[in-house]
């Protein structure tokens, strides 16, 4: 997208070129270093730079992105939390969003489920090592490259041991589709099994264009998390055993992610070259609601 008359020409000596993205939190844009390398530029929205709360959760997201290193994950370039408008740069990744390539195509083929499982586990892996819980897994912050998915946007992630939440008592944040139930019931106990059965959700949905937990409100989505069987017609075979394991309603009984990764490899292998289906019938592309088309960035637009 053009950028936009009231949009920052150049950012920490980025110069933007176009528009990525936004969201309530901030505004997304490519830019170009000096020596023409490309990036992400995330920028916190003005009325929100002044508020302590949205400038220490923008000061956490660029810890959290900065901790995380793997070859499925987004790495920070540079950033300035201090800066009268924050910002953070991160590695642009051409590619659309995984909410944007299924709405667009319908249910991903066998041929591109395992290498997304795979590499979303090892993304995983990368990012629980580094001591951080994602807590907002979702097809809309996953892109997808050419040599495999990267999860971005760490705006409400936290450090695994920390307790600490930037929200007021009883306030929930995430996407309720793909929340955990913990996330609904103690924000305090989150751990890195709320991403893995976020991850379950977000298969689930690739496999069927429709989440385990859809529902035409937020609040009956976070019910039907906490309290009802994920739905998983059509989804067959032995990734549909691994699935369940991950959208298990106790954290322990999910498997960690280097487990995980082993069990994906098992239920969906190699598929042969010139293999025609998909896992499931296909069934109608279903958007979630609050996912954004947001191709070509690194970092999400915010909260």
């Amino acid at each position: 997208m053009p950028l936009h008359k009231e949009d920052p020409r150049s950012v920490g000596g980025y110069r933007l070129v176009d528009r990525l993205g936004a969201g309530g939190m901030g505004m997304v844009y490519r830019g170009r270093s000096r020596s023409g390398r490309e990036v992400a530029v995330k920028v916190v929205h003005a009325k929100y730079a002044q508020d302590p709360v949205f400038r220490a959760r923008f000061r956490q997201e660029v810890d959290a992105a900065r901790r995380v290193s793997g070859a499925f994950t987004a790495a920070v370039v540079d950033a300035d939390p201090d800066a009268a408008s924050p910002w953070m740069a991160t590695q642009y990744v051409p590619g659309q969003s995984l909410a944007a390539r299924i709405r667009d195509q319908g249910p991903l083929r066998v041929a591109e489920l395992r290498p997304l499982a795979l590499g979303l586990a090892e993304a995983l892996r990368d990012i629980h090592r580094a001591g951080v819980v994602h807590r907002d897994l979702k097809p809309a912050n996953v892109l997808m490259a050419e040599d495999g998915p990267r999860v971005i946007d760490f705006g409400i992630s936290r450090a695994a041991e920390s307790h600490h939440t930037l929200t007021e008592t009883g306030q929930v944040i995430g996407t309720p589709p793909f929340m955990s139930p913990e996330q609904f019931t103690d924000a305090r106990t989150v751990g890195p099994a709320s991403d893995v059965f976020s991850l379950g959700a977000l298969l689930v949905y690739c496999v069927t264009g429709r989440g385990p937990f859809d529902a035409d409100s937020p609040y009956l989505a976070g019910y039907r998390v906490v309290h009802s069987p994920p739905v998983l017609d059509g989804v067959t075979g032995s990734v549909r055993a691994v699935l369940e394991r991950c959208l298990a309603k106790e954290p322990a009984d999910r498997p960690v992610p280097d487990a995980l990764a082993r069990e994906f490899a098992a239920a969906l292998p190699e598929p042969s070259p010139d293999e025609p289906g998909t896992m499931t019938l296909r069934l109608p592309a279903a958007r979630p609601p609050g996912h954004p088309h947001r191709a070509g960035s690194a970092v999400g637009a915010g909260t």
